[in-house]
């Protein structure tokens, strides 16, 4: 297959999943409650700021590893923004949970996989930032708290078990485990910045996060395992038309 053939495929692989996401989003705008992730002004301002310290050096890190990776491989950057309209969709599909935030698929396994948890940072960030000011998901004060729950600890997650599992388990399963487990991660931290942000009066930061995982896992279980399947089926397919640029950016077996 040429390589114009392939570009066409990738991009009308974005474009789908572009104007699905579109549908998703304005679905989501028209349900309550309207929020997504960790809701615009949730946070108390001391712990808004600490989470977009904690942010600050993957974006770095993120950003020269994009820009190095276009000079290097520009024609990974259909790639690029596959893996980024795959998690605006995923992200926009939301089921009510904990007052102040919701329950949703992430889509960062499958970026995290391809280009590593560095760059998922950057691209993650950018679904976020999208989200908040066209959508009205999340927010700009909380978008290093949601950068980090979804952005950073699902990627690093899925690309330790990627790195770790591959080779000896199946390709499908270890993928599989990788997107569900960072789809788990992630509310799993999430669980963690809103019992820091507000404790229990009386069992504290372990009552508070006991009683937000647990309303969480309600949704997020069963959604993960359908992240994790979708997420197979997108790498299979990835496999097929964009095999000389998954060879390159050394997944092997490509």
């Amino acid at each position: 297959m040429s390589k114009k053939a392939i570009g066409s495929r990738v991009f009308m692989l974005v474009t789908a999943l572009l104007l699905l996401g579109g549908r998703a989003a304005w679905a989501s705008v028209n349900s309550a409650p309207q929020a997504m992730h960790i809701m615009e002004g949730f946070l108390p301002p001391l712990w808004a700021a600490i989470w977009f310290a904690v942010a600050l050096p993957f974006w770095a890190i993120g950003f020269r590893q994009i820009g190095r990776l276009v000079r290097e491989k520009p024609e990974s950057r259909l790639l690029l923004g596959l893996v980024g309209a795959f998690a605006f969709v995923l992200s926009a599909l939301k089921i009510p949970s904990v007052t102040g935030s919701s329950s949703h698929p992430t889509g960062v396994g499958l970026g995290a996989i391809i280009f590593g948890p560095f760059m998922m940072s950057v691209v993650g960030a950018i679904v976020l930032l999208f989200q908040a000011l066209l959508l009205a998901h999340g927010g700009l004060t909380t978008l290093g708290a949601n950068t980090v729950s979804m952005a950073i600890v699902g990627p690093l997650v899925a690309y330790g078990i990627w790195r770790g599992l591959r080779g000896r388990l199946s390709e499908g399963w270890v993928v599989f485990l990788a997107a569900a487990l960072a789809d788990l991660t992630t509310y799993v931290v999430t669980s963690v910045q809103l019992a820091l942000a507000y404790p229990d009066p009386a069992s504290g930061f372990m009552g508070a996060f006991a009683k937000f995982a647990a309303i969480f896992a309600v949704t997020q279980i069963p959604l993960a395992i359908s992240e994790g399947i979708l997420t197979v089926l997108i790498f299979r397919a990835l496999r097929n038309t964009a095999p000389v640029e998954m060879r390159a950016l050394g997944l092997e077996g490509a």
